[in-house]
């Protein structure tokens, strides 16, 4: 059973009572628990210190780089949880499909996938693919204590744009000249990164995560019809897959303003919302029985500190009437953030909301 469930006939474990995993159940909290999206990474100079001559992916498979690079912001900040340091395309590349992560681009695929035969480069996810990861997630359960860690993954719509088109984009027009000319075939594909996408998180929850969070990073770029008859059934089955282990399911995508009710209907305990949503709005939207995420604006940091916090206590407000509520950005801490800043934000909400 994963770090975070208590089962019938089983002790609650170490994480259970934390603020992070009360919001996600939508239970009273002592105070609204904070992380944010991207907290390990480019703005920290610990992290660009450690990882000074690693490409990316080779730093994902260094279980005790890995387990470094996500203790950094819990030391640094104090934020109530810890997302395991990797990338979407981690399984992608631990099933052989050929990419790689370019410095300044973003994963670029040998192979784009763009006919039914190419789907052959994605085999089936096996926990030996990613040894790496059960030894990592073992190191860093050890070290947090009470903190959880949030495991994660790219959701299946998201993972098929960087295969069909090859690399970042812009118009997705690859990806979704298959999705209306040959959905049968977009449909298959999509399935498999359901499974692939599955397996992944399973590895991580059996491992020792506490909860997972799937980002359809790129889902804000569909219809509300196209998102529910092309994309909605892979994430959902991805969700139904690890519904038994009990933890907290998140779902976040960015731009997604109009697709917020249908992200809730793909199975996610928590739903992700990003700054262009107020949080009431959002609840509307999304429907009872549902915590969110967010969602001050990742620019506002750059503001003065009288300025974040005013912004920050306007994310506040509108969450007040909210189920359950988890402080985060509307996206990810930007590269030239300064650390300071965030680390001023986690005290302030913290303190706003202490019960």
């Amino acid at each position: 059973m994963s770090a975070n469930g208590s089962p019938s006939g089983q002790q609650p474990t170490a994480t259970y009572d934390s603020p992070f995993l009360k919001a996600c159940r939508r239970e009273p909290v002592p105070h609204t628990p904070v992380w944010f999206m991207r907290q390990a990474g480019r703005s920290l100079p610990e992290y660009r210190k450690v990882r000074e001559g690693i490409p990316m992916l080779e730093s994902c498979m260094r279980p005790e780089l890995v387990t470094e690079i996500t203790l950094q912001p819990v030391r640094r900040h104090n934020v109530d949880a810890a997302i395991y340091f990797s990338d979407i395309v981690v399984p992608l590349k631990a099933i052989g499909v050929d990419l790689d992560i370019k410095p300044g681009v973003g994963p670029v695929v040998e192979r784009p996938i763009r006919t039914r035969a190419d789907l052959a480069q994605l085999r089936d996810l096996t926990p030996e693919d990613v040894s790496y990861v059960t030894e990592a997630i073992g190191l860093l359960t050890r070290e947090l204590g009470t903190t959880p860690l949030i495991g994660f993954a790219g959701a299946p719509f998201t993972l098929a744009s960087y295969l069909v088109e090859g690399g970042p984009s812009r118009t997705y027009e690859n990806a979704k000249a298959m999705m209306y000319g040959d959905p049968a075939l977009w449909a298959d594909l999509l399935d498999r990164l359901a499974d692939i996408t599955a397996a992944f998180l399973k590895v991580q929850i059996e491992a020792g995560a506490s909860a997972v969070q799937l980002f359809d990073s790129w889902a804000g770029a569909l219809a509300p019809v196209d998102y529910r008859g092309s994309v909605l059934p892979a994430s959902r089955k991805v969700f139904e897959a690890v519904a038994a282990y009990g933890v907290p399911r998140i779902h976040f995508g960015v731009g997604t303003g109009e697709l917020l009710g249908l992200m809730g209907e793909a199975g996610a305990d928590v739903v992700g919302v990003d700054w262009r949503v107020p949080l009431d709005e959002a609840a509307r939207r999304v429907g009872p029985g549902k915590a969110l995420q967010g969602n001050l604006d990742p620019t506002v940091l750059f503001a003065p500190r009288e300025a974040v916090a005013a912004r920050a206590r306007e994310v506040l407000d509108t969450a007040a009437g909210l189920e359950g509520h988890v402080f985060n950005l509307g996206h990810g801490v930007l590269p030239s953030t300064d650390p300071d800043a965030l680390t001023r934000l986690v005290e302030y909400v913290h303190t706003e909301t202490g019960r």
